[in-house]
C-alpha cells in the first residue's frame, strides 16, 4: 500500500494512540539545556505526519528552536477541524494551518491570526493524466473528482467561469479522504487537488508527473494555501517569543530547502512506519520550488494576496461576513 498524506487519514483511527504519542513529544537540541528553554505549543493542520511539516522537523533536530529559547511540542489534531479548535481556545500557541481555516476561524470570531505564509501562492488547480492535457473549455461534460468543501467548490466555480462554463456543465465524483485513487481508477476524468499532495501521489504511484491546470491562471486568487498562525491573545503577551519562534522557522525552512536529503531523513526518523519513504521524497521536493528564494523576507504576509482572496471569497459568497484583508495577517513578527 502507498501511505499518502490524505490515505493515511483513512486508517488514522487504527494508528490514534502511536500518533499522539509520536507527535505530542517535545523536541529540543539538549536534554540538559531543557530547563532553560520555553514550552511552544504548535498545532498541526493533519492528524497523521504531513511532509510540510519537514521544516521544523528538521530544524528541531538541528537545534535551531532551542537556539532561541523554545522547547517545540509538535501535536497533531485529533480531526482537521481542530487545529483552529486548539488555537482559538489557547490550548496551542502557534499552528499551522489553512489561510481558508484562518478566515472561517475569525467568522467566528475566534482570537487568531496568520503570522507568517508557507509558500508564495496558490498552487491548486485540476489534476489529470499524463498526455491529457485539459483546458478549462474541455472540462464541458467531464467528470471531475473533487472534496465536498467550501473553498474547493469556489474555486472551481471560478475556473469554469474562465470559460463561460458553470457547475451545471460538469459532473462531480466527492471523495472522502483522496480524490487520486479515482483518477488512477478511471472513475473520473480529472481530480481537483495541490501540486504537492495529489500531484505527488500521482507521481509516486505511476512514476509520471500527470497534467495539471492551475487555478491561478483561470481566475483563482493565488493567496497561499498555508499558513502559519498565533492565538492573538498569547501573541500580545508574548511579542519577543513570537519573533524567536518566527525567527527559528524561517531558518528552518532555508536549512530544509538547501539540504532536503538531510530534512527527509529527518522526518523519517521520526515518523518511519507513518508514510511511504519515496512518497516524503517527492512531496518534499514538490514543496521547494514554492518557498521561491529563501531569506528574512520567505514567511512575509502579502497584503496583496489577502486582498485577492477575500475579494474572491466575497464575489463567489463563500462567506457572508468578510472583514477587511489586513484582520487577517499580521508582519509585526518576522524577523528584521
Amino acid at each position: 500500500m502507498k501511505f499518502t498524506r490524505r490515505a493515511l487519514f483513512a486508517s488514522a483511527a487504527a494508528m490514534a494512540s502511536a500518533a499522539i504519542l509520536t507527535c505530542t513529544t517535545p523536541f529540543f537540541a539538549a536534554p540538559a539545556a531543557a530547563q532553560d528553554l520555553t514550552k511552544l505549543t504548535f498545532i498541526q493542520e493533519w492528524p497523521t505526519p504531513d511532509g510540510f511539516w519537514i521544516p521544523w522537523i528538521v530544524g528541531s533536530d538541528k537545534g535551531f528552536y532551542a537556539e532561541e529559547g523554545i522547547e517545540l511540542e509538535i501535536v497533531t489534531p485529533p480531526t482537521v477541524a481542530d487545529t483552529m479548535k486548539f488555537l482559538g481556545t489557547g490550548r496551542a500557541q502557534v499552528a499551522f494551518t489553512t489561510s481558508m481555516d484562518i478566515v472561517f476561524a475569525k467568522s467566528e470570531e475566534a482570537p487568531v491570526v496568520a503570522i507568517g505564509r508557507y509558500g508564495l501562492g496558490n498552487n491548486w488547480g485540476i489534476l489529470s493524466p499524463t498526455g491529457t492535457s485539459l483546458s478549462v473549455a474541455d472540462l464541458k461534460g467531464k467528470t471531475i473528482g473533487i472534496y465536498n468543501d467550501a473553498w474547493t467548490m469556489a474555486q472551481l466555480e471560478m475556473i469554469l467561469a474562465d470559460a463561460s462554463l458553470t457547475m451545471d456543465d460538469i459532473k462531480t465524483v466527492a471523495a472522502s479522504d483522496d480524490t487520486v485513487p479515482l483518477l488512477l481508477q478511471e472513475r473520473v476524468d480529472a481530480i481537483t487537488g495541490i501540486t504537492n499532495a495529489e500531484g505527488t501521489e500521482i507521481v509516486t504511484v505511476t512514476g509520471k508527473a500527470g497534467e495539471f491546470l492551475p487555478a491561478i491562471e483561470h481566475g483563482a486568487p493565488n493567496a497561499p494555501i498555508f499558513a502559519l498562525a498565533a492565538n492573538t491573545d498569547w501573541l500580545s503577551e508574548n511579542p519577543e517569543l513570537a519573533k524567536a519562534f518566527l525567527r527559528a522557522t524561517t531558518k528552518s525552512i532555508a536549512y530544509a530547502v538547501e539540504n532536503p536529503d538531510v530534512a527527509v531523513e529527518a522526518f523519517a526518523n521520526r515518523y518511519a512506519k507513518a508514510y511511504d519513504p519515496a512518497f516524503i521524497n517527492q512531496q518534499w521536493l514538490d514543496t521547494i520550488p514554492l518557498f521561491g528564494k529563501t531569506d528574512d523576507k520567505t514567511l512575509m504576509n502579502n497584503e496583496a494576496d489577502w486582498e485577492t482572496l477575500v475579494t474572491a471569497l466575497s464575489k463567489f459568497k463563500v462567506l457572508e461576513t468578510l472583514l477587511p484583508a489586513t484582520d487577517y495577517f499580521t508582519n509585526d513578527y518576522l524577523p528584521k
